[in-house]
């Protein structure tokens, strides 16, 4: 299925307190597509994790030699560690390939992020016993599950039992 089509879903994906669990329980999490490029979402998930998260992270693309001053890694396999969290900015096409590089791996959980949405890779995944979240941002749950995330999706810093007008 190319990237243009609107793929069916059918696939159930795990409630919050789930994806609250799968935060919880891990201890590390490999960015597979991480970027040095401040434009992509990959790096400021991961500029995010870095700052505000207990996570040890790793970087997993093979052109680039380092990411936010930290090695990065050409594939799962070549990490010094199993990843507890494989966290995925990639084309669809490539899902199912870093689904099974996952499994293969011996990570835990597959995230998918926002606008990714693969089924063939939630399957290879879920077959294996790995659990599976797609088409969620790591760093937005992870600031929803720890009072970091504004409506807006930003730490305002205020800390206030009154609502907030926005001037229109």
């Amino acid at each position: 299925m190319s990237s243009e089509q609107q793929p069916t879903r059918t696939w159930q994906g795990p409630s919050a307190v789930k994806r609250l669990g799968i935060l919880r329980r891990a201890k590390s999490i490999a960015i597979v597509g991480a970027s040095n490029n401040p434009a992509r979402a990959s790096y400021f998930v991961a500029t995010y994790l870095l700052s505000s998260s207990p996570y040890d992270l790793y970087f997993v693309n093979p052109v680039a030699d380092e990411i936010l001053g930290q090695k990065a890694y050409d594939s799962l396999a070549d990490l010094p560690v199993v990843p507890d969290i494989v966290d995925v900015f990639r084309k669809h096409d490539d899902l199912p390939g870093v689904a099974q590089e996952a499994v293969d791996v011996g990570a835990k959980a597959l995230w998918l992020q926002l606008g990714s949405w693969n089924e063939e890779a939630a399957a290879i995944a879920e077959a294996a016993g790995l659990d599976v979240v797609m088409d969620r941002c790591v760093k937005i749950e992870h600031a929803r599950f720890h009072g970091g995330l504004h409506l807006a999706g930003f730490d305002t810093g205020v800390i206030s039992s009154k609502r907030q007008v926005v001037a229109r």
